[in-house]
């Protein structure tokens, strides 16, 4: 029996109809995937699981999905800061439309590289107009805005909760701090003056230095611990916190995962609430607006945190006036 022509030419028909309503929507899907929105994210330490997780939140809440409205490049130098050049570099080559910088060493290498690509950072060590980033906080002027701290501010805080904690051991406080972090340094010695108190110097460039800075605050006879903000540091604070307990330092830090790690107490910002909020800023600049009239941010949430346990390891016992102050106590 013959095929009847006008069967299989239906049957052809048929066939490319069903081939047209299904290769139609990939096309479309493809064509869409080259022209979505690209951001760089930049830092110089690892993937920090908690707070890159946060800056997706942060980009959800502004309605992005990853693959569909945006794409974002992820570059971590995993503290080999001589990276980070290289890294810039193939960011730039892919054209995003914002770049986020996660920490001072980041903002100062897309800094070197680029004065038109636009830059979310977050810095908790430097002053953005003071170092030349920004003409002010309301209105930065250039292609970069973001969320900072004062440091001055949270460096009289720091020696304030350290004289509360262990009024008896604040007389001589040893200073952990990462070795270009003038600002901080200074900042945090200067309040340690004003309050009575004596600076014992412990700058490190790494974990490396770690054993040495605590050998040299046993030997300068330092009572207590303040741990500055830096990417050098915080990576580690169970190294910093099990040191501090050897030493018998009672330790005080800007980064409240560091008390989660043995060290006795923290306050400062909540980080992954400042990677939402920097998230925000990449939704808006993204959608058109322009760094220069974005106002640069201090963080909105500021924590205190307390390990008893370490408190009874140490000795000591924690007055019930900051306490009640603390939003979390680990038991």
């Amino acid at each position: 029996m013959k095929p009847d022509p006008r069967r299989s030419m239906l049957f052809l028909l048929f066939v490319a109809w069903i081939i047209t309503i299904f290769a139609a929507p990939l096309a479309a899907e493809a064509q869409a995937a080259g022209n979505l929105l690209r951001v760089g994210y930049l830092s110089s330490g690892d993937r920090q699981t908690v707070y890159t997780a946060a800056f997706r939140e942060g980009l959800r809440d502004a309605g992005h999905v990853e693959g569909r409205t945006l794409v974002v490049e992820y570059r971590f130098a995993e503290g080999k800061l001589d990276r980070l050049p290289a890294l810039v570099e193939e960011l730039l080559a892919l054209e995003p439309d914002v770049v986020f910088a996660s920490n001072p060493f980041a903002i100062k290498a897309i800094r070197n590289a680029t004065t038109t690509v636009p830059v979310v950072g977050i810095d908790l060590e430097n002053d953005p107009v003071r170092t030349g980033l920004a003409a002010s906080l309301a209105h930065p002027g250039g292609h970069f805005t973001g969320i900072f701290l004062d440091v001055p501010e949270m460096a009289g805080k720091l020696v304030q909760l350290q004289k509360e904690i262990a009024p008896t051991r604040s007389s001589r406080i040893g200073v952990l701090w990462e070795a270009t972090a003038t600002l901080q340094f200074e900042a945090t010695k200067v309040a340690a003056q004003v309050a009575g108190a004596t600076v014992v110097s412990l700058p490190v460039k790494g974990p490396e230095d770690f054993n040495g800075a605590f050998q040299t605050a046993a030997r300068e006879r330092a009572h207590g611990l303040i741990v500055l903000s830096s990417p050098a540091l915080v990576l580690h604070g169970g190294r910093i916190a099990e040191l501090a307990l050897k030493f018998r330092l009672p330790g005080i830090s800007l980064f409240t995962l560091f008390p989660r790690s043995g060290l006795l107490a923290a306050y400062g910002p909540n980080l992954p609430d400042m990677f939402r909020r920097a998230a925000m800023y990449v939704d808006k600049i993204v959608k058109g607006a322009k760094p220069a009239d974005l106002p640069i941010e201090r963080p909105a949430r500021f924590e205190l945190v307390i390990n008893l346990k370490t408190a009874k390891a140490l000795g000591l016992t924690i007055p019930q006036s900051v306490l009640i102050r603390a939003d979390q106590v680990i038991e």
